[in-house]
C-alpha cells in the first residue's frame, strides 16, 4: 500500500511539475507574441511617417518635373496600396512597391539639377532618409522578435506547449527585394 502512495505521489508531483513548465511556456510564448505586435506598430508607426511625408516630396518634385507623370501614379498606387493593407504581411508586400516608387523618384530629381538646389526639396529628401533608417531599424528589431518567437515555438518541450495551445510560426518577415541585390552600375 505504502508503494502505491509513492507511486501515485510521485505522478502527481511529476504531472505538477509538467504543468507548471506548460504554464511557463505558454506564458512565454504570449509575451512573446506580444512583443511581435509592438514591434510591428513600431514598424507601422515609421511606415506611417514616411506615408506622411511623400506627398510633400512628390509636390516639391512636382513643380520641377511636370512631365513626369508614371512616377507620380506609381508612388500614389503604391501609397492606396499601403492604406488598403490590413495585415502585416499586406503591409510587407505594399512597402515593397514603395520603396520601388521612391527609387524611381530618386532617379528622377537626379535630372533636374535646379531641384537639388531647391531648400524644401533637400530638407524633405533628409527628413525622408532619416526616416527610411527608423524603418531600417524597425524593420530589423521585428524580424528578430519573430525569428526569437518562431524558433521558441519549434523547441522542445516548447513546440509541445505551441501546439496544445495553439501558438502557430509567424512567417511575416521584412525580406530584401531579389531586384535590390544587384550590383549598381556606375559609369564615369
Amino acid at each position: 500500500m505504502k508503494i502505491v502512495l509513492i507511486v501515485v505521489a510521485a505522478l502527481v508531483l511529476v504531472g505538477l511539475l509538467f504543468g507548471m513548465k506548460l504554464t511557463g511556456v505558454r506564458n512565454d510564448l504570449v509575451v512573446q507574441r506580444e512583443s511581435i505586435a509592438g514591434a510591428w506598430a513600431q514598424v507601422d508607426v515609421v511606415l506611417q511617417r514616411r506615408s506622411d511625408l511623400i506627398p510633400n516630396l512628390v509636390e516639391t518634385v512636382k513643380g520641377f518635373a511636370k512631365h513626369e507623370t508614371e512616377v507620380f501614379s506609381a508612388i500614389a498606387n503604391a501609397r492606396a496600396a499601403m492604406a488598403g493593407a490590413r495585415n502585416p504581411a499586406e503591409k510587407i508586400q505594399a512597402n515593397s512597391q514603395l520603396d520601388g516608387a521612391l527609387g524611381r523618384l530618386l532617379v528622377v530629381t537626379e535630372n533636374y539639377p535646379q531641384l537639388k538646389s531647391n531648400e524644401n526639396f533637400l530638407r524633405l529628401q533628409d527628413e525622408l532618409s532619416g526616416t527610411e533608417n527608423r524603418i531600417a531599424i524597425e524593420r530589423r528589431r521585428y524580424n528578430e522578435t519573430v525569428q526569437k518567437f518562431n524558433t521558441n515555438i519549434d523547441l522542445f518541450p516548447n513546440n509541445i506547449a505551441a501546439g496544445l495551445f495553439g501558438f502557430q510560426r509567424n512567417d511575416a518577415y521584412f525580406k530584401t527585394d531579389p531586384a535590390a541585390r544587384a550590383n549598381p552600375k556606375i559609369a564615369f
